[in-house]
Order: structure tokens, then C-alpha cells, then sequence
């Protein structure tokens, strides 16, 4: 129903962005907020995909339209939903997503929050050979304080669906390292948890 939305960034939540144009705020889902970050006020593009459900109407922004299409290509796998697939592209670079399909490296797909053994071999099943279309894309990091990137970041790895204790393990590492953005914090982030 939507192809994209174009407005002014209104708020970046952990879970969600807010955007604001022709006087409505919409609330969009996407994997991970923080590549917003430092833009409010300014004018934003978001591919957006709207999910109807029985309770709901979420809908889901992505920065790229290549990130769109493949959270639309997660979404014919059995087994993975909206939020996983969220968490899959949150988790790492379409391109890593992409190598781990096509190398079928189960491993790699199992690293990621809800993906057991038999989604990840689902994955590799339904969507190896598939994904040539969706080029590579990485946004450029912003600029900011440490602290607070860590912090944010830490509040986006929970909702992505990480436990406090997993949390916990790796937020030392995080404290040893400096990072421009959240963005860049999330990413490093997810590195260690998926070690």
C-alpha cells in the first residue's frame, strides 16, 4: 500500500522511528533505528511495507529498497516472521545475509535471535539462488558521544531480543571501544553476541 514514506524524522526509538508528513506521524518498525540518528528534523525517505494482521497494522521501514526486498524475501521463509526478520537485518549487513545463504553456512543463520537449526536450513532452502537482485548498501556513520551510543545501542540489542545476561557479556567489550554512531555501536554489538 505504501512504497515509501518521505518526511521529517520526528523521533528514533529503539524499536522504531517516528515520521512526520502532510500533519501525520507514522511509526514505523525497522531493524535498526539508530542509522537515524542525528537526523531530527531533517527530511528522511523510508521504503516502507505495511503488514496487516487480525490485532494490527505495523508498518516497516527500511533505508535501502534492496532492504526492503529482502525483508520481503525472509518473510516467504517458513517460520520467519515480521520481528525475525527485523532482528536478521538488524543483525547484520544484507551482503553477510546474502554470503551466509548462498554458502549455506546454517551456522552463520543460527546466530540470530529465534533461528534454530531447522529455520536456518529453511532459509538456505527457500531463498539460495534467489537474492542476486538485491544490491549492497551501507549508510555512512554519524557523529556523537560514546556513552550514550553504548546505552542506546544496548536498548536497541534487547529489543532485537537479546537477554540481559547476553547483554551483559558483551557490554565490557563495547566500553573498550569508541564508536561515532549507535549505528556503528548496534553493529559492533551484534559482532560479539553472534561470536
Amino acid at each position: 500500500m505504501y512504497q515509501y514514506i518521505k518526511g521529517t524524522l520526528k523521533e528514533v526509538a529503539p524499536q522504531n522511528i517516528t515520521v512526520e508528513t502532510g500533519g501525520i506521524g507514522y511509526l514505523i518498525m525497522v531493524p535498526n533505528p539508530f542509522r537515524f540518528e542525528n537526523r531530527d528534523g531533517e527530511d528522511v525517505t523510508v521504503h516502507t511495507e505495511l503488514i496487516v494482521r487480525d490485532d494490527s497494522h505495523t508498518l516497516y521501514g527500511f533505508v535501502t529498497m534492496d532492504e526492503k526486498v529482502l525483508f520481503q524475501s525472509l518473510l516467504q521463509v517458513t517460520g520467519i516472521g515480521p520481528k525475525s526478520a527485523l532482528a536478521i537485518l538488524a543483525a547484520s549487513s544484507p551482503e553477510e545475509i546474502i554470503e551466509a545463504v548462498e554458502a549455506e553456512d546454517e551456522k552463520y543463520m543460527q546466530k540470530f535471535p529465534g533461528v534454530g537449526k531447522k529455520t536456518a536450513s529453511q532459509i538456505i532452502l527457500d531463498l539460495k539462488g534467489k537474492l542476486g537482485h538485491v544490491s549492497i548498501v551501507s549508510p555512512t556513520p554519524e557523529k556523537g558521544g560514546n556513552n550514550h551510543h553504548i546505552q542506546e545501542a544496548m536498548l536497541a540489542l534487547e529489543a532485537l531480543g537479546y537477554s540481559k545476561r547476553e547483554l551483559k557479556r558483551i557490554e565490557k567489550n563495547l566500553n573498550q571501544e569508541h564508536f561515532d554512531s549507535v549505528d556503528q555501536a548496534v553493529k559492533r554489538g551484534l559482532k560479539y553476541l553472534v561470536q
